[in-house]
């Protein structure tokens, strides 16, 4: 405006009174205690004036600095994708990193896993067997690993899970076999409490639409009570009914459920410490994400549902934030509050087919979504803004099954298409921060009059 106009042609030397005062009067738009709180920024020396080329220095880097922060830190910068070693011959169903290994680990859906390195450099193969079922009809549905005790869980279409120990002699040993399940378990999830490791979450969803879930209670001494006519030797199997648990018979964990979800099938669980509430969700547009929550002193769980339109196929939770991401089947990734049903918090619009998975990059407030025509998007939370767009170097095959995981503390990001892995690493970022001098500097003074410190840089005359 003129007057913002006149006002600043005129500004030569004002004390913070006449400051605040005439910028309320020409700018408006603040109060005259946030024009304080600006006066006193740019009077870093604390002489109780400023000036023209003060100001204007200090409006100058301010700019500078905010935008060599969002040239740096915004969009992650990637490697090449890489195709890793061809492992599988059938579909992979899971990846996960195993902390105590160091080292990621691949499960495909005939019961091969696969054990490779931090340099992404297969160690070795392992092919997982049941006594219960001939190799041929073996079908692996989900695997998940139990960090704070070194195991993993592995769920069959046979209705049964069973725990490996990781650390046994003979590789990885069926240390447990919990069987009599009520329905083909499709996805788990494992918590454990990192300041008590006994007390840890297994959660499990099925085909039958049911949510169930096993705490423990001294997971570091014994997942399940040994029975007393089990065979002795560390390798030897505990076989453990369903309804052994259900009727409390192992005293060192206890069983919770809900079916709130009917007859759909359950595609995605997780617990969360933070909302102390299962998280699960379906392809159904009627219950499609619920949240179950446990209450002191009863046995049973209070649950809370979320309707969108045409179901989603994934979710993330980023309990910072507070907020839930959906993977739509109407192409649309959904934000909500666990708080609030009615509508969501934002809505992230872009993709052209339906979106497979979510994942948040926790550190950085931003979040991965890929969808089934192979784009993957990243996005500004803060802004719901897609800030990156990947698509052209996946794989051209038609009909695929994907598997996104994201190890944020190495940037690395894993896709599977059927039987195939591959891998984006982010590269690593140097810490740009804003300088005063181009080059190295080699003196400092201080002005004491002036309150001034002054730097010299390296010239070629200064040896």
């Amino acid at each position: 405006s003129y007057s913002t106009s006149h006002f600043l042609h005129e500004f030569t030397v004002m004390t913070r009174e006449m400051f605040t005062e005439q910028m309320a009067a020409a700018v408006g738009h603040s109060t005259k205690e946030e024009f304080g709180e600006l006066f006193d920024k740019v009077d870093l020396a604390q002489n109780g004036f400023i000036d023209w080329d003060k100001m204007a220095s200090f409006m100058l880097l301010s700019f500078y600095e905010k935008d060599e922060r969002m040239n740096s830190t915004v969009i992650p910068q990637w490697k090449n994708l890489r195709l890793l070693s061809p492992v599988h011959k059938d579909t992979i169903q899971n990846i996960t990193y195993l902390k105590g290994s160091s080292c990621y680990l691949t499960a495909s859906r005939n019961g091969l896993l696969g054990v490779w390195g931090e340099n992404l450099k297969l160690q070795r193969t392992l092919q997982i067997t049941t006594e219960e079922v001939k190799l041929k009809d073996l079908w692996v549905t989900t695997v998940v690993s139990l960090a704070n005790v070194s195991k993993i869980a592995i769920a069959f279409t046979s209705k049964e899970i069973c725990f490996y120990d990781l650390n046994s002699k003979q590789g990885f040993s069926c240390q447990y076999r919990l069987y009599g399940l009520q329905g083909t378990v499709l996805c788990m999830d494992y918590w454990y409490n990192p300041h008590d490791g006994n007390e840890a979450i297994l959660t499990f969803g099925d085909i039958s639409g049911q949510v169930q879930a096993i705490a423990f209670t001294t997971a570091l001494i014994s997942l399940f009570e040994r029975p007393a006519s089990s065979p002795e030797g560390e390798e030897a199997t505990v076989t453990i009914s369903w309804q052994e648990l259900v009727s409390g018979y192992h005293k060192c964990c206890y069983t919770l459920k809900h079916k709130i979800h009917y007859k759909d099938w359950v595609k995605q669980v997780a617990y969360s410490s933070s909302l102390d509430a299962f998280i699960s969700s379906t392809t159904s547009n009627i219950n499609t994400l619920v949240l179950a929550w446990r209450e002191k002193l009863k046995p049973h769980l209070t649950t809370t549902s979320f309707n969108i339109a045409r179901g989603v196929n994934a979710f993330d939770f980023h309990s910072r934030l507070n907020l839930i991401a959906t993977a739509g089947i109407n192409h649309q990734v959904c934000l909500w509050n666990p708080y609030v049903t009615s509508k969501p918090a934002g809505v992230l619009q872009g993709h052209s087919a339906a979106i497979i998975a979510v994942q948040f990059i926790t550190e950085r407030k931003q979040l991965f979504s890929f969808s089934k025509d192979k784009v993957l998007r990243i996005w500004d939370i803060q802004h719901q803004l897609c800030i990156q767009r990947v698509a052209g170097s996946f794989p051209k095959s038609l009909e695929f099954q994907a598997t996104l995981y994201f190890n944020e503390a190495h940037g690395r990001l894993f896709i599977s298409f059927n039987n195939q892995l591959m891998v984006l690493e982010m590269k690593q970022e140097t810490n740009r921060r804003f300088t005063s001098h181009g080059k190295a500097v080699t003196c400092v003074l201080y002005n004491s009059v002036f309150k001034q410190v002054r730097g010299k840089k390296n010239l070629s005359a200064v040896s």
